[in-house]
């Protein structure tokens, strides 16, 4: 079995029997394409494959099975990722992904909690060995790399591809291999489990996992001596000023971010503040055609 259909029966390991059958009789070929599992009360279960979202023939959603999703899922201890939910998502083993959708409930004019399920999205983290085979050369400066920003909507494979950079330069697969110090607050890029990497970063990368993107990437710059930092989903003014403190500490930086064109980029203040720093060299775009997803490398300074 390959590792796509390992990839897919492990996150699907959190639904409820019926639907995780449902998966499971899809074709092969249909499985291996699976992006995101789509869970809507009152709705039949759907899946997005590249082409678009697949509603499968199936009974509807009912609310019991969206409260049993998460049970099985929080390890019957849902309490016990009350910080997760606030945040609208839960980061399950393997760096899978799922988010969730109901009724927020508020305290202090801040999300406590949600309640009453509506909906929940079961993203597959699938790992590409080679993803960054043709973008890599594009980046290399001399000895290391550029400082680079990859650029995409949710759902192509922003991730996936910083993942790849990551474990290429780490092992010296294509390039003098160097060390990588990689904040990965949510779990989703190396997914930590006892400390070890379930998604393959490279022999000579370490993984600070569940701490803020600002405060993790100064810690590892003065922990962990890193040649390169990564970080996943640019989002806050702390993590450009943390980003900006990386760079002129001599590291060089991957991160990604949310858009899908450089005039994205120059439209956003939050990006705008990066662009206006120079602190980013390279510019990565991902783009999709036909189902197929390519990239697009161009100088930003």
């Amino acid at each position: 079995m390959d590792k796509r259909a390992l990839s897919l029966i492990q996150a699907v390991s959190v639904l409820p029997e019926r639907l995780r059958c449902e998966i499971m009789q899809l074709t092969s070929d249909i499985q291996q394409q699976v992006e995101e599992v789509r869970l809507r009360v009152g709705r039949p279960l759907s899946v997005v494959l590249p082409q678009g979202e697949l509603f499968l023939q199936g009974n509807v959603v009912t609310a019991s099975e969206l409260d049993q999703l998460l049970e099985i899922a929080s390890r019957t201890s849902v309490h016990s990722v009350i910080e997760q939910i606030r945040s609208g998502y839960l980061t399950l083993i393997g760096g899978h992904r799922l988010g969730l959708c109901g009724t927020a409930v508020m305290r202090n004019g801040e999300v406590y909690t949600l309640r009453r399920y509506s909906s929940a999205n079961l993203r597959i983290a699938r790992q590409f060995v080679g993803a960054a085979k043709d973008v890599l050369p594009q980046i290399i400066e001399g000895a290391g790399i550029s400082n680079t920003l990859i650029l995409a909507p949710a759902g192509m494979g922003k991730t996936t591809l910083l993942r790849d950079i990551i474990r290429a330069i780490s092992e010296g697969d294509g390039i003098a291999p160097l060390r990588v110090g990689l904040a990965d607050e949510r779990g989703e890029v190396a997914a930590l489990r006892d400390g070890i990497p379930q998604l393959d970063v490279g022999c000579r990368t370490d993984v600070l996992e569940g701490c803020p993107k600002d405060r993790a990437l100064i810690l590892l710059l003065r922990a962990m001596n890193p040649q390169v930092l990564g970080v996943d989903e640019i989002t806050d003014p702390e993590d450009v000023v943390a980003l900006m403190q990386a760079v002129g500490c001599g590291a060089s930086v991957l991160a990604t971010a949310h858009g899908a064109t450089r005039e994205d980029l120059e439209r956003r203040p939050l990006y705008r503040t990066l662009l206006e720093a120079k602190v980013f060299e390279k510019l990565i775009t991902i783009h999709c055609n036909n189902g197929n997803r390519g990239y697009r490398v161009e100088e930003l300074l």
